[in-house]
């Protein structure tokens, strides 16, 4: 079994490699196409990222990564051996690209004809020894291009926000190191100094209390926003088990969702309950339309409350554009069926020549979009179902829809219908 094991694990890398040749191919034929087109060659071969992608239901940001690799991957045709025969595996692979990415082609050829991966470098090494180990190789290779890389990638500094489990979540900031020293230090400081003076928290309470704090400006950590907590009826007002949705985290326990919407609120916080509808015999929510070329607010809010994260298949990042399906145009409507919520590089992808997508009114059914690529490969997407509802068929009963906000400063508390 344990033969197997390994012979299984040698035929994933074999079959991630002959993927990447495969990809390498497609992008050639995807920018030969394009050029015959009339494409202008700084526009060629947008697009093929999100196809790859999609043929191998993994996010379009995963597809590009993806697609970088393969091409990597032609200049360094030891790390390719060493892929294809199972000494490394696609992450290990990846490590050792991405670590050269900095380089010409020859001085990446030149690290890989160093390393020589298929001989047996990297056999028991982790996944930091390989990084190091490269490091130092491209470092020796061209010293000025590694520095210049770690001094521009201070323009990648950003904050992101992950579901953890237990309705938790992870705030993560990509500083300068200098910086990010700093921000710890001044939290450890911070609850040093309470932790001796008393308090009864746990250190890292306390540094995640105050970090809190000094990042709202309000003790309890709710500001002026509305963090749209969808839930059923039931669910608020008669106790019921059926789990609620907080936008831009997932799905929470209906017992913390009652909690933060009844119990937990300060009396300088407003709360306000707007009720939504679903459509019998689908679940989905029922539309409504605008003259807007521009999504009005409450249309907008009415997309991001259906869709939750972007509808493009295998891609759940953030939405951040509201998009008309049929553009506006091609006389597509302002209207909830011709609206979809996308993220920016999807819908950046979608405008690209070849792509098309339509709405699709099938009975039964929650809003669902087919989206058509240059190659004719068509994948459709489905709203996710809200509370109450299930990802097949449907729930028994059809919930009308709470989603909650918080608004503040307030000195009363209110549940408005």
């Amino acid at each position: 079994m344990v033969d197997q094991l390994r012979h299984f694990e040698d035929v994933k890398a074999l079959a991630a490699a002959r993927q990447a040749e495969v990809t390498v191919a497609f992008d050639l034929q995807q920018r030969r196409e394009q050029a015959a087109a009339g494409v202008p060659a700084g526009e060629q071969g947008a697009g093929v990222g999100a196809q790859v992608a999609l043929a191998r239901r993994e996010s379009p940001a995963r597809g590009g990564r993806l697609l970088g690799l393969a091409r990597a991957l032609t200049g360094m045709p030891r790390t390719a051996a060493a892929f294809r025969s199972g000494r490394l595996n696609e992450w290990r692979t990846t490590l050792i690209v991405r670590e050269t990415v900095c380089l010409s082609v020859e001085d990446r050829a030149g690290v890989d004809e160093e390393l020589a991966p298929d001989t047996g470098t990297f056999d028991g090494a982790g996944d930091r020894a390989i990084i190091s180990a490269v490091k130092a190789a491209a470092y020796r290779r061209d010293p000025r291009s590694v520095a210049k890389r770690a001094s521009h990638a201070v323009n990648e500094r950003t904050v992101s926000l992950r579901p953890a489990p237990d309705t938790m979540a992870r705030v993560t900031a990509l500083l300068p190191v200098a910086q990010g020293v700093a921000v710890y230090a001044a939290l450890v400081k911070e609850a040093d100094t309470l932790r001796a003076a008393g308090d009864e928290r746990g250190k890292g309470q306390i540094m995640a209390d105050t970090l809190i704090e000094r990042a709202t400006g309000i003790e309890c950590g709710v500001s002026s926003i509305e963090i749209q907590l969808v839930m059923t009826d039931r669910t608020l007002l008669q106790g019921d088990s059926e789990p609620a949705r907080l936008t831009g985290y997932g799905t929470v326990p209906a017992e913390w969702a009652r909690r933060v919407a009844l119990e937990e609120l300060t009396e300088d916080v407003t709360t306000w309950v707007r009720r939504l509808y679903t459509e019998p015999g689908t679940d989905d929510l029922v539309a409504m339309d605008s003259k807007a070329r521009l999504f009005p607010p409450g249309l907008r809010r009415f997309i991001q409350v259906r869709d939750d994260v972007c509808r493009t298949p295998y891609c759940d990042a953030p939405i951040r554009h509201d998009d008309h399906i049929i553009p506006w145009h091609k006389d597509g409507f302002t209207s909830a069926g011709n609206g979809q919520g996308l993220c920016e590089a999807c819908n950046h992808t979608k405008e690209t020549p070849g792509w098309s997508a339509k709405p699709l009114p099938l009975p039964g059914t929650r809003h669902t979009v087919r989206l058509k690529t240059p190659t004719g490969h068509t994948y459709t997407s489905t709203a996710p179902p809200l509370p109450g509802t299930r990802w097949r068929g449907t729930a028994e009963k059809k919930p009308s829809v709470q989603v909650l906000g918080h608004a503040g400063p307030s000195q009363a508390y209110r549940l408005a219908r």
